[in-house]
C-alpha cells in the first residue's frame, strides 16, 4: 500500500482533493502570502477540472475594476459536453471579497508583486483557487533553492537509513 504523502507547499485544507497544481510557481517564485478565492465556473468546466483536465502553468490573477480575475490558465473542453461547451482559456471571474481585492490590488502595483494561481482543489463540493502573492525569483536564487531542496532530500533519505 502506497504511503500518502502531506503537501508541505500547498495550503489546502485537510478534507480538500487537489484538482491542478502549479509547480512551476514556487520555482519562478517568491510566495509571501496565500489566499483562498472561488471561481465562477460553467458546469462544462466544473466537470473537467474533476476529471484534473487542465493547467496553471501560464495563468495570472489580473485586478480590473474591482474585480479578480484568472487570466491565462487553461481547463481542457470537456468532451460529453457537445454544444455547450465552454472557451478552454476563457477568464474566469474570482470570488473574493471588496476588502481583499483592494488589499491585493495595492499589493501588485508595489514593486515586483504579482498574483498568481497555485492549485485548484475541490472543498466541500465547491472548486476553490489558491492564490498566492509572489515576488519574481532571480536566476541565482533558483540556482540556490534547488540545492537547498537536494541537501535536504539527502539529509531525509539519510534519517531513513
Amino acid at each position: 500500500m502506497a504511503r500518502k504523502r502531506k503537501d508541505k507547499k500547498s495550503t489546502a485544507p485537510e478534507g480538500a482533493r487537489i484538482l491542478l497544481r502549479n509547480k512551476r510557481a514556487y520555482y519562478d517564485y517568491d510566495i509571501s502570502e496565500r489566499i483562498e478565492a472561488g471561481i465562477a465556473l460553467v458546469g462544462s468546466e466544473v466537470k473537467s477540472l474533476r476529471d484534473q483536465r487542465g493547467s496553471l502553468g501560464e495563468g495570472y490573477v489580473d485586478i480590473r475594476d474591482g474585480q479578480a480575475w484568472l487570466v491565462g490558465a487553461t481547463i481542457n473542453e470537456y468532451p460529453w459536453a457537445n454544444q455547450f461547451n465552454h472557451e478552454p482559456k476563457r477568464d474566469r471571474r474570482l470570488l473574493l471579497h471588496r476588502r481583499e481585492i483592494a488589499k491585493l490590488g495595492i499589493k501588485t502595483h508595489q514593486r515586483g508583486f504579482t498574483l498568481v494561481p497555485l492549485s485548484i482543489y475541490l472543498k466541500q463540493g465547491k472548486i476553490k483557487l489558491e492564490i498566492g502573492v509572489a515576488r519574481g525569483k532571480r536566476q541565482y536564487e533558483k540556482r540556490e533553492s534547488v540545492k537547498a531542496a537536494d541537501a535536504r532530500r539527502e539529509v531525509d533519505r539519510a534519517m531513513k537509513r
